[in-house]
């Protein structure tokens, strides 16, 4: 979510299997790159705090920047909730992700920016003011839309005319001989139309932010629209997590998890 503009509601989404995996599996990638807590943290786009919440309980110091005025509601509700050693880690502000660095500084630690890149048609911009949040040496992360990947959920739920359509867009270098994107160090990253993690790569690298690992997330679960978390919770985090550090698993994968480092 950036500037007002979702493109599903988010809100019961989060509450939903996927959106529960979804979460789950940034944490758990987040756990390998972040400086040690505690460390400060600005979450660009953050929705309703539940990155924010899981990493404040992990020690971090937590800046939630969120311009949409339910998502911030529903922060604030759930920041509520939590013990008040958690809730004094963290700190919300509404704006939007241009408007960052003049309401909350500059200098973090790590710059988070979690479905939002799909939603800016300034994609260079909003990169470039990512790396400008981040202190030298610190982590950004980004999470988006995985282009070759986005017919895989159509497909699965029938939806042929969809699978068509969407095929159809992503078809420039698909199985014409084109050469794979540059590698990165886990892989290559894939190509995308729409969300391009080669375009985010690159933008980020020419900013002075080397590229440390990708991962997708949701390769099994993206299918089931919004059923609600089973018991075997445990289990499907796992099966999603490992496939999202393998090829050709994570290539199919709903979303994009690219993490970068700035250079001192």
């Amino acid at each position: 979510m950036i500037d007002g503009v979702p493109d599903y509601d988010y809100v019961a989404h989060t509450a939903t299997l996927r959106g529960v995996v979804r979460q789950r599996l940034v944490t758990r990638a987040l756990r390998e790159h972040l400086p040690a807590a505690p460390a400060r943290i600005v979450d660009v786009g953050g929705g309703t705090g539940v990155q924010a919440l899981a990493l404040a309980r992990l020690g971090y110091d937590v800046t939630i920047c969120e311009p949409d005025e339910r998502m911030v509601d529903e922060a604030t509700r759930a920041f509520a909730t939590a013990p008040k050693e958690i809730r004094d880690r963290i700190r919300l502000v509404q704006c939007g992700a241009f408007e960052v660095a003049d309401r909350v500084g500059t200098g973090f630690d790590a710059t988070l920016c979690h479905g939002v890149i799909m939603f800016v048609p300034e994609t260079e911009a909003l990169l470039r003011a990512l790396v400008r949040l981040t202190r030298p040496g610190g982590t950004i992360s980004i999470v988006g839309k995985n282009g070759p990947g986005l017919a895989l959920r159509a497909g699965l739920q029938g939806r042929w005319r969809d699978v068509l359509t969407q095929l159809a867009e992503n078809g420039d270098g698909a199985g014409n001989g084109a050469l794979p994107p540059e590698p990165v160090v886990l892989g290559p990253a894939p190509a995308n139309s729409a969300d391009d993690p080669s375009l985010i790569r690159s933008v980020l690298v020419a900013e002075g932010a080397e590229p440390l690992a990708w991962y997708g997330i949701r390769t099994f679960t993206d299918h089931l629209a919004d059923e609600p978390p089973t018991a075997d919770l445990d289990d499907i985090v796992q099966a999603e997590w490992v496939a999202g550090t393998l090829d050709p698993y994570r290539q199919v994968a709903r979303l994009v998890h690219l993490v970068h480092r700035r250079q001192p």
